[in-house]
């Protein structure tokens, strides 16, 4: 069966409203979940292979995060079903308003390499919960971790339910040609505004989680040690290969020779003197974004790190000084080991700065100054962020995590997720006791004041 067969199948299932029951998602939930259980060794040691992720690694970012994902949808996707009571203008008396979710039909996710299996269950789970049906295209790039998505989606999952798709760009191509009712992308900015290109052919509504140059702002009010450590492990999870990592490092330019010590200490403490040789730090996912990673670090100077291994696809975690707005490594997100250290003299400065660039995915600022971080926080457009601490806000279903401007549109997580995935239909439900006579013609002066009475 193909994937023109396969999503004719689809739409006729969502058609027959099975998807409508909530019993029928939250078992399908249920099934993924057991799923994802059963094969948690198979799913690690595919990310073992694509991205060199540990297992513990691949627990804390990605297996352990999707569990929590169905495990909060299963707990909630009832109350986040309900219709949504809301009150009704004194001039549409006597009636009730309210608003009923409903699933879009056929939703396209689109995933990327970098957190592989999170990145496709994750939004998966969030669209399965509003009712919706699903057709999946994880990376090429991470293609064990693909393989094995796509084992476990159709071993647990009904193909009427969830579709499969993989392969390289051919496929892309092939299915954004095809039309569906949503679509979810995460990726590169180049290719979210190629997926928004071909959605609008067929006025499709579009999420689009991208990514940018995410600032880190380090104060002299904050505990720069720990800072230090916080921004370490940030920065060199997954090598940097995280689309919320913090891209480059703005500290007081009188505390930048202090700063450095600290990070020189945590990478040693958190990677040994030896991070190529450490068995729980990954790789890059492969020889062309190797050798991208590579040129930025030429002709730099390199305080701490730098060495690069072809053979494994390691770079050690390298920190960047005396780096200039016009240095390679400012000019394209960087999405690896390699950490620039900039300076600022005061808050106009890191505005300044930070503007430079397009919209950032994420913002980090470390500080103790209330009047400074409500500062940034106003005045620079981002994403999501945390202060004191790095990439943690992505982690929680409290909160819809999403980009703005070029680092996306849309978001998902939680009650976020179930409402990106769903249409809320805006509902008058009229009495018929009661019929005010003061729209319908002739109109009349009385009826004019009566209107302008109820309308002011």
């Amino acid at each position: 069966m193909d994937i023109k067969e396969k999503i004719l199948l689809q739409r006729d299932f969502f058609n027959r409203g099975k998807t409508l029951d909530i019993d029928y998602r939250i078992d399908m939930l249920k099934y993924l979940r057991n799923g994802i259980i059963e094969m948690e060794e198979e799913i690690s040691s595919a990310l073992k292979k694509d991205l060199g992720k540990s297992s513990f690694e691949s627990y804390m970012c990605e297996i352990g995060l999707v569990l929590s994902e169905i495990n909060y949808m299963i707990k909630h996707i009832r109350k986040f079903s309900k219709k949504e009571r809301v009150k009704t203008p004194l001039s549409q008396f006597k009636s009730k308003s309210y608003k009923v979710k409903s699933p879009y039909g056929l939703v396209l996710i689109m995933s990327p390499w970098n957190y592989p299996f999170m990145l496709t269950i994750s939004p998966l789970v969030d669209a399965i919960s509003a009712g919706n049906v699903a057709v999946v295209k994880p990376s090429a790039y991470s293609k064990y971790t693909s393989e094995i998505i796509k084992k476990l989606l159709e071993k647990y999952l009904p193909v009427e339910v969830v579709t499969v798709a993989l392969g390289g760009r051919d496929v892309n191509s092939y299915l954004l040609d095809l039309k569906y009712d949503y679509i979810f992308f995460t990726g590169s900015v180049s290719v979210g505004k190629l997926v928004m290109e071909k959605a609008s052919k067929n006025l499709t509504p579009v999420t689009l989680e991208l990514g940018g140059k995410s600032p880190c702002i380090v104060d002299s009010s904050t505990d720069l040690k720990l800072a230090a450590k916080r921004i370490v492990f940030g920065k060199y999870l997954n090598l940097g290969q995280t689309c919320v990592a913090p891209d480059y490092v703005l500290v007081k330019e009188d505390m930048k020779e202090e700063f450095i010590k600290y990070l020189k200490e945590e990478i040693l403490i958190q990677f040994g003197k030896d991070p190529i040789g450490n068995k729980d730090y990954g790789k890059i996912i492969n020889e062309k974004h190797f050798i991208r990673l590579r040129g930025l670090i030429e002709n730099e100077d390199v305080i701490i790190g730098g060495y690069c291994d072809e053979d494994k696809l390691k770079i050690e975690p390298t920190i960047l000084d005396n780096i200039t707005m016009e240095s390679p490594c400012m000019k394209e997100e960087i999405f690896g080991p390699i950490l620039p250290v900039m300076t600022f003299k005061d808050r106009e400065d890191i505005i300044d700065i930070i503007k430079i660039n397009p919209t950032p995915l994420a913002l980090y600022i470390f500080t103790n100054d209330e009047t400074l971080k409500n500062h940034i926080l106003n005045n620079v457009s981002f994403g999501g962020g945390c202060v004191n601490d790095t990439i943690i806000h992505l982690a929680t279903e409290q909160m819809g995590f999403g980009g703005v401007g070029t680092s996306g549109m849309g978001s998902y997580h939680g009650k976020t997720g179930f409402d990106t995935f769903t249409h809320k239909k805006s509902i008058v439900e009229k009495s018929n006791f009661i019929d005010l006579p003061m729209r319908y013609q002739p109109y009349t002066k009385k009826n004019e004041k009566l209107l302008r009475k109820f309308l002011k």
